[in-house]
């Protein structure tokens, strides 16, 4: 298998709508609840944290699986950190949602798993600091999205990691636009301390 069709299908792996799809196990639409997301966090707030936890796992195992044995069948950086982002992108983009989709903050957790298991470890303890001081996932999610790929840069001193991690950052603060705008104006729906 060459790199475009593991690139391939690595788009089309990771534009599986899993919170879309739990939420018709339901018999609901989450994308007309909640916030309209179809990322764990909705699911949690709409269906549950057993569906929400499902969700996550599910989300960021779209990032891990194509990276993770891309280390193996490729053994590139450059080729590994391509298929991390065109991973990330599957799930904010989605062939099957007309190119919408979820915020990449799950899959993108999985990327960073399979990149580097310290730096993972590091951003997740600094997610949980923000979120338990906050109380926002989003403001959570879009500095540990800005942080991480300063962190994969110190612990792995890998530069395709380190920009993949760059880029995927990016992406996780475009799809985070509208979050932004309601921190600054300070109507952001608070996930604790309301």
């Amino acid at each position: 298998m060459d790199l475009a069709i593991y690139l391939l299908l690595t788009y089309i792996i990771a534009s599986i709508p899993f919170g879309l799809l739990i939420s018709k196990l339901f018999g609901r639409d989450i994308r007309k609840e909640g916030s309209g997301n179809i990322g764990a966090t909705n699911v949690t707030r709409v269906l549950g944290k057993k569906a929400g936890f499902l969700v996550l796992i599910l989300d960021a195992s779209k990032g891990f699986i194509p990276t993770y044995y891309a280390y193996y069948y490729f053994q590139d950086y450059l080729y590994i950190s391509l298929v991390a982002i065109i991973a990330v992108i599957g799930h904010c983009f989605s062939i099957f949602m007309k190119f919408k989709g979820g915020k990449g903050v799950a899959t993108a957790l999985g990327v960073l798993i399979a990149l580097s298991g310290k730096t993972a470890f590091i951003i997740i303890l600094f997610w949980l600091g923000v979120f338990l001081i906050s109380g926002y996932v989003s403001l959570a999610s879009i500095l540990s999205a800005s942080l991480s790929w300063v962190v994969i840069f110190y612990v792995e001193n890998n530069i395709y990691y380190t920009i993949a991690a760059f880029i995927i950052s990016l992406i996780i603060f475009y799809k985070h636009k509208d979050n932004i705008n309601r921190l600054l104006s300070d109507t952001e729906h608070r996930f604790l301390h309301k």
